[in-house]
Parts: structure tokens; C-alpha cells; sequence
């Protein structure tokens, strides 16, 4: 069990958290939350202990071994194979014994180390660490490549993949999509889910928290605060609270006021200046409650393009790729303003190089590209975080776009992107990578595009950011094509979905959750096809489609429940808000509306309870289709 007890932490003089207490079980699965800066990773660095508390007491089990994902990577000569496995030091520890007893000629050191070796998982440590490997984007052949020779997104992806891949009893992740693409996200999240240890996990995608947290650790306003539940059931809890603190707040503001009012009238008559001070001492003594805030710091959104030609781009029969090679070919399609369409396709099947060819940074090969005229591009990609100059202020990019922008309104419209105050005329060398992103998202928005093309943009941004892009990409009037690894933001920008895959795009046919089956399949179906000799006889395709109906029949009562138990759910939400507006009005807390006040708590009581049992039943039969289907997949 991780304990905290009265724990204060600082970096230099600013206060990050204090006063904390908590504990954390084994085999809890908590996902931390917060904006950028509140302390999280300071948290982390705290747990694995390279940091102090400055105040209080943090407990760890001594025997516990903690894995986590290192953040620097040498240019490395080894194998990306052999770097993963010499994560596991005890398992490397184990075989240089057995070589060193080899060349003794021990017999009895032989015979322990084999079961040392076994008991380390030493038999299939290799094609554990290939799984890993592939099921994070490497192929076969990748996996032989010195480290040296990869990106540092993908030494990324190599460090963590060493960091699952020792066995451990807790394991911390910070931000670990963040250079993931869809498909090693899904693969990810199945894996931690699995996982049978303690997990801390950083993280702004909330699809990705839900899968798999049962628990959040909340950093607010220098305090921590740890509930049970996935990521949604945390947002409506605080949501909540926040509309009682508010109802709160006014009734206490209220109560101030008659008292300083009173205070003013009195405090210079004989008769009432005893009175006066005694409210005046009260008025000392109270606990004033703060304002609730659910704003979030970022407003922006893009400005209406001036032209909107239909459509903006057409391609015929074109093809694209690299050195004359092709990575997609046969491309017939036109975008037209008012289109938003999500991006989807397994890691390396050319979903990039599609965006390149529609942003103009690379030729066809083949075929024809028709562009508006007036066709006005705002490409997003990762590399051009490195673009922006290290010496400049956000302020000093935005007047390179337009030299003629008022300094006000330059400031006002960088502040909708957290750049407010001094933070306009920072140099950007000393951003982070969600500042950047920020930035680049800020200097795209201004220049007006009617085609917006955005490859990864939510990598380093915060949940409240995410969030203000995808409502600012709702209102966008121009076509928008977008790559993410984040399906809230899909789902929230997309209508409909495009699939990149064996040389071709078409359109998907499902939906975002059907995607993550077509991987399930499309991998089983590889697999197939490239061990066909270790592949035992599979029965004709009419007793396949039989079984298959078989395993989607059987299936059919447990998803029925989980429907009705969603449904009954999502009435008692619905209940449960409507009170809580109720709640909210400060009419209520008058005195002659107390009866009232008496039966709507009681009431909120009884929907409480009754939303926990519906909770419950809904995450029993979840876990329980989920189990179903995923036997039904082993079959």
C-alpha cells in the first residue's frame, strides 16, 4: 500500500500540493489529473525517489520494485530487442550466471540457476519483449535496428516498452500516448488493464483514463484529492460539488452582507455597539467559501475563413509515396467546405503521407490534384513545433503573420491560448511542448484556412485544452481532416471516418468503436497468413461463418443487459442533474422553504444510492461482456 500522510511538496519556492493524505491499494489503477504545472510529475519523481516531501511522511513497501519510463534515450549501438530485454536486470543477472556456471562445469549451480531463470520468466523472454515491441508499432525487422537509428518519438516507444516489459509491482506512466498513434493506444490500454500491479498513470485523454482507472487523483489548487471511479464518474462528482459550492458561496456572501450592513448601521449607537462587535468578531471566525470555477483558461476559435471555393481540392487517380515508391494509390475524392473527417489506419499505412499530398509538402506521383484558387491551408504537424523561432515571443510570431494587428488585440486574442501577461513576450526556446502546440494551434487559427489539416495535435495538451480545441473545431466552417490518437476529440470533431490501409483510403465502414475489432481482426488475419505451417487446420469458411454466429448469439443477452443497464443509468444521471439545479437556486435556502430543502436532500439521498447500485450493475455486466468477447476472440 502507498500512504500519505500531512504530505507538502514544493518546487523551489512555489507550493505544489500540502497537507495530503491518502492511500493507494495494490492493484488500484488511479489516474492522476490536473493542469499543466500543478505538480504531477513532481509527484511521480516523489514516488520513485527522487524527490523529498518538504513537509509529512510518504510510505512505500521496501520490497516493491517501481518501473517507469525513462525520458532520455543514448544513441544506443544495441539491437531495439536487446534493449528491452536488459530492462529486466534480474533476468540478465540470472543468464550471466548461467554462462559463468557453464564455464565452471557446476552442476549444482546449474541446477539452481535454471530454475532462477525460469522463475524469471527466462524461457519466453524474448517473444514476450517482441509482443511488446509489436504491439507498439515495430515490425519484425524494426526490432533488430540499433537504437541509435530511431527517432526520438520512437526511442520513446522503445523506453516504453522496457518499462511494461520488467516485471514489477507498480508501475508509473506519465503522458505514455503522447508519441503513440490509435492503434498502439488501443493495444496499450488492453495491455494496462491486464496489468496486475499498481498503477499511476498521467494523463490528458480521457477515453484512455475511462478504459482503464478505477480510481483518480485529483491535483486542484494546491490540494490532492482521491475518489473512486474512471475519469467520467470523477467529471460528474466534481461537476457536483462545484454546483453546491457555488449555491454555498452565494448563501454565504449573503449572510456577509447583512452582517457588515448591520455592523455599518449600529457599531456607532450605545445601545448597539456590543451587538456590532460580536457579529464583527463572528465575521472573523467564519470559514469564507471560494467562488466555484469551471472555466476553463483557454477561449479561442477560428476566425471564418474569407473564401469557402467548393470544392477546395480534388484528387483523381493519384497516387503518393517516397522515392517514386507508392504508399497510397488510386485516390479519387473532393473536399468541401463544412467536411470533417477523422483519419484512421494502422501505424506506418500512410495516413501522414495522405495529409502531406493534401497540404502540398508532397507531390503526386501519379494522377491529378485540383486546388481551389483560393484554397488556404493550415497544416499542424509535430515538426512544426520545431519551426517556431527559439529567440521569439508568441507575440512576435503572430505580428511575422500580420504586421498590421493591433498590440491589444494581438494580446487579447493570444490569451484565449493560456498566453496572457508576461507569457505574450516569454521567448519560446523556454516553452514546454504543450506551449508550443499551443502556439502553433494559435498562429494556424489566425491566418483563416478553409482546409485544416491536423496530425496529432492534443500531443502535450492538457485536458482543458483538448477540450477548447475540439469546441473551437465544432464552429470551424472550413473542411477539416484530423489524425488523433485521442478519440474524444475524434468523436467530437468527426462525422465521418476515412480508413488508410493496403495502399488504399476508403471509407470506414463503423464506427470509432468498431475500429479497434477491425485491428483484432486485420492482426488475426496476419498472423495467418505469415505462419501458415504453425497454423492448424481451420474448418471450411461455411463452419467458420456458423461459429461465428454461434459466438455473436451467445453474446446477445450480455450486451442486452449492459444496454439496460446503461439506459437505467443514464436516467438516474439525468434525475440526479436535474435536483442538483434545484439544489442550486438560493431561493431554496430560505427560511420558509426548509420543508422543502428537507425533501429534495432526502431525495437526493435516495438517487445517491440508488446511482451507486445502477453503477455497479452497469460494471458488472461491462466486465462481463468484455470477458465473453474476449473469449469468445481466443476461440
Amino acid at each position: 500500500m502507498l500512504e500519505a500522510r500531512g504530505l507538502t511538496l514544493r518546487r523551489g519556492p512555489r507550493l505544489l500540493f500540502e497537507d495530503a493524505s491518502l492511500r493507494i491499494h495494490a492493484g488500484w489503477k488511479v489516474g492522476i489529473t490536473g493542469s499543466n504545472g500543478c505538480g504531477k510529475s513532481s509527484f511521480l519523481a516523489l514516488v520513485r525517489g527522487e524527490l523529498a516531501p518538504d513537509g509529512g511522511e510518504w510510505r512505500i513497501p521496501r520490497e516493491w520494485v517501481v518501473a517507469h519510463v525513462a525520458q532520455e534515450t543514448p544513441a544506443d549501438p544495441r539491437p531495439a530487442l536487446d534493449y528491452v530485454l536488459d530492462g529486466d536486470e534480474r533476468l540478465r543477472a540470472v543468464e550471466a550466471a548461467l554462462r559463468q556456471a557453464e564455464a565452471d562445469d557446476d552442476g549444482d549451480a546449474l541446477a539452481r540457476l535454471h530454475q532462477a531463470f525460469e522463475a524469471a520468466g527466462g524461457y519466453d523472454a524474448r517473444s514476450r519483449a517482441a509482443r511488446l515491441l509489436a504491439g507498439l508499432g515495430f515490425s519484425e525487422s524494426d526490432q533488430q535496428r540499433p537504437v541509435a537509428e530511431f527517432s526520438g518519438g520512437w526511442r520513446m516507444r522503445l523506453n516504453l516498452a522496457r518499462a511494461l516489459f520488467v516485471p514489477s509491482d507498480l508501475l508509473l506512466l506519465d503522458e505514455p500516448t503522447n508519441h503513440l498513434d490509435l492503434d498502439a493506444v488501443i493495444w496499450l490500454e488492453g495491455w494496462l488493464r491486464r496489468y496486475p500491479g499498481t498503477l499511476l498513470l498521467i494523463s490528458h485523454d480521457r477515453d484512455f483514463l475511462d478504459r482503464i482507472c478505477d480510481h483518480i487523483l485529483a491535483f486542484e489548487n494546491r490540494r490532492l484529492s482521491l475518489q473512486e471511479g474512471n475519469y467520467s464518474t470523477w467529471e460528474r462528482r466534481r461537476a457536483e460539488q462545484l454546483a453546491r459550492q457555488q449555491a454555498e458561496y452565494r448563501r454565504q456572501q449573503r449572510e456577509i452582507q447583512r452582517i457588515e450592513q448591520f455592523v455599518a448601521r449600529f457599531r456607532a449607537k450605545a445601545t448597539k455597539a456590543r451587538q456590532a462587535q460580536s457579529r464583527l468578531k463572528a465575521l472573523a471566525r467564519m470559514t469564507r467559501i471560494a467562488p466555484a470555477h469551471v472555466d476553463s483558461p483557454f477561449r479561442f476559435s477560428f476566425q471564418e475563413p474569407d473564401k469557402l471555393p467548393n470544392p477546395l481540392i480534388r484528387l483523381e487517380a493519384a497516387s503518393v509515396g517516397h522515392d517514386r515508391r507508392p504508399v497510397l494509390e488510386g485516390l479519387n475524392l473532393s473536399l468541401a467546405p463544412g467536411q470533417r473527417v477523422g483519419l484512421l489506419g494502422p501505424n506506418g499505412a500512410g495516413k501522414s503521407t495522405f495529409m502531406k499530398l493534401l497540404a502540398g509538402a508532397l507531390p503526386p506521383l501519379d494522377g491529378r490534384v485540383e486546388r481551389a484558387a483560393d484554397l488556404e491551408v493550415g497544416y499542424f504537424a509535430q515538426h512544426q513545433l520545431d519551426q517556431l523561432h527559439p529567440d521569439h515571443s508568441p507575440l512576435e510570431h503572430l505580428f511575422q503573420i500580420d504586421p498590421e494587428l493591433d498590440d491589444q488585440r494581438a494580446r487579447d486574442y493570444l490569451g484565449g491560448f493560456g498566453f496572457g501577461g508576461d507569457r505574450a513576450t516569454s521567448p519560446v526556446a523556454d516553452f514546454s511542448g504543450g506551449e508550443k502546440s499551443r502556439l502553433v494551434l494559435a498562429l494556424l487559427a489566425w491566418q483563416r484556412p478553409n482546409l485544416l489539416l491536423l496530425d496529432e495535435p492534443t500531443n502535450h495538451l492538457d485536458l482543458e485544452m483538448r477540450q477548447a480545441l475540439g469546441l473551437a473545431l465544432q464552429d470551424y466552417s472550413g473542411a477539416l481532416v484530423i489524425v488523433s490518437h485521442d478519440r474524444h476529440l475524434l468523436r467530437l470533431t468527426s462525422d465521418e471516418l476515412w480508413l488508410v490501409a493496403d495502399g488504399k483510403l476508403s471509407l470506414f465502414d463503423g464506427s470509432l468503436d468498431d475500429y479497434p475489432d477491425w485491428l483484432a481482426r486485420r492482426r488475426r488475419d496476419q498472423e495467418e497468413t505469415t505462419k501458415p505451417s504453425e497454423r492448424p487446420k481451420t474448418p471450411d469458411r461455411k463452419a467458420r461463418r456458423r461459429e461465428a454466429a454461434e459466438r455473436r448469439r451467445a453474446l446477445q443477452p450480455l450486451r442486452r443487459r449492459l444496454q439496460e443497464a446503461e439506459a437505467a443509468l443514464e436516467t438516474i444521471d439525468r434525475q440526479r442533474a436535474e435536483l442538483e439545479t434545484r439544489l442550486a437556486d438560493p431561493a431554496l435556502y430560505q427560511a420558509d422553504q426548509k420543508a422543502e430543502l428537507t425533501r429534495l436532500l432526502a431525495e437526493k439521498g435516495r438517487l445517491d444510492r440508488e446511482h451507486a447500485e445502477r453503477e455497479a450493475a452497469w460494471l458488472e455486466a461491462a466486465e462481463a461482456l468484455e470477458a465473453a468477447e474476449q473469449d469468445a476472440g481466443a476461440c
